[in-house]
């Protein structure tokens, strides 16, 4: 087994000003749609990183949930200005995007094929360092060993896995996270709840990653909330959080959560319904733990949770039917959907959502394929067939029992 984390891991107030010790003569800086630089953040990275004597070239506008195109063409100007550090700033979707752009910068030949075989990727660092600074408090992408490209001609988001992408420095400054609106709160939460409880039950749990897990759980219990209504305290406490679940879902894997949202997050855009990713966990987290906890050992991880939590019940069964009792009341707080059914405009919950059932129904099989074959599926405690995870996608559209 392996447990594997950036060398270094910058937190806490101000911990943005690491970068003027950073070593080098060019940085690459990739930063998304302009929050940063409203805010003054991408000014101080790169003044930070000129102070540390780089010249640096900026990558900006990448979009959410990046694309196989914007990859492929930020890898061109990396190539092409030769950097000795890449430095991504923001949420997941920049930092992915720089992941992916590295891999590509440091073997030119490599295709996007090539960088989805999981734990296929060759040697890197041979031309440049990573460092990454997460502004939402939910990926984690900045302390993991994945990266999310969308294919947008297929409709399909896929997961890079491999240690060598676990960038070489992360900075995790409270700062950059009192900037999201609330309901990128809401959604980048409820992720990382899902990170720590997909960890804590997947198959590839081990002594270094429970206790990640488990006490990320205990805070996101205490502060998501708050910190969706705002509260400043809490809102650190919260980068934090996402933080530790990031640590234990990269090395202890993730689960068919994570698959179903990765298979249908742009596989609806047609109808103008991208289901957004921490929207689309928080939606089939409670269906996957009723399926899940058929697994004895399943059962028995999910029902420690819920002692964590200090829920009620005398029984497994009872403690895991509090647990997602608790879930779905979370969502509630957070006013995200409990079915795709009933997702609607910005993600919140209305009675007829965009995606209609026909066109739900008509794709059902070839969804359930793609996501049985999701990189996340191989972790899960419960290993489903198609026929399976046809009935379980079925229930989170209609907001139905699992009972198989």
């Amino acid at each position: 087994m392996r447990f594997t984390l950036p060398r270094d891991i910058y937190h806490g107030k101000d911990s943005l000003e690491a970068l003027k010790n950073f070593t080098g003569k060019k940085a690459f800086v990739c930063v998304g749609g302009g929050s940063m630089k409203r805010f003054g953040f991408l000014d101080k990275v790169v003044g930070y990183l000129k102070e540390a004597g780089m010249e640096v070239k900026l990558f900006e506008g990448i979009e959410s949930d990046p694309s196989v195109d914007t990859v492929m063409r930020g890898a061109k100007e990396m190539l092409d200005f030769g950097p000795d550090w890449i430095v991504a700033i923001g949420g997941g979707s920049p930092i992915d995007a720089a992941k992916a752009m590295w891999i590509k910068y440091e073997y030119p030949d490599c295709t996007f094929e090539d960088m989805c075989k999981v734990f296929g990727i060759p040697t890197l660092r041979k031309k440049a360092k990573f460092c990454a600074i997460s502004s939402t408090s939910g990926t984690a992408t900045e302390v993991t060993a994945f990266s999310i490209i969308t294919d947008y001609d297929k409709g399909i988001k896929y997961p890079i896995a491999d240690f060598e992408i676990t960038p070489d420095v992360a900075i995790v400054d409270p700062a950059l996270a009192q900037t999201m609106p609330k309901k990128l709160v809401a959604h980048t939460g409820m992720d990382a709840l899902t990170h720590a409880i997909e960890a804590y039950v997947s198959t590839a749990n081990c002594d270094f990653t429970d206790p990640l897990a488990l006490h990320a759980i205990e805070m996101i219990q205490k502060y998501l909330i708050k910190s969706y209504n705002e509260d400043k305290e809490a809102r650190d406490e919260m980068h934090n959080a996402q933080c530790l679940a990031g640590m234990a879902f990269s090395n202890a894997l993730l689960g068919i959560v994570h698959s179903m949202a990765h298979k249908t997050g742009a596989v609806f855009g047609d109808y103008g319904a991208h289901i957004i990713h921490g929207a689309a966990n928080a939606m089939y987290l409670p269906k996957v733990i009723a399926f899940n906890a058929k697994d004895k050992e399943a059962a028995k991880r999910y029902a420690k949770i819920a002692d964590v939590l200090s829920l009620s019940g005398n029984t497994d069964e009872d403690k895991i039917k509090e647990l997602i009792k608790y879930i779905r009341g979370m969502n509630d707080e957070l006013n995200i959907p409990h079915c795709i059914k009933h997702y609607g405009a910005d993600s919140y919950p209305t009675e007829n959502g965009f995606v209609p059932e026909n066109v739900f129904l008509e794709r059902l099989h070839d969804i359930a394929v793609n996501a049985v074959a999701d990189a996340c599926t191989g972790s899960n405690p419960r290993q489903p067939s198609v026929e399976e995870m046809e009935k379980l996608l079925k229930c989170c559209y209609y907001d139905t029992e699992v009972d198989f």
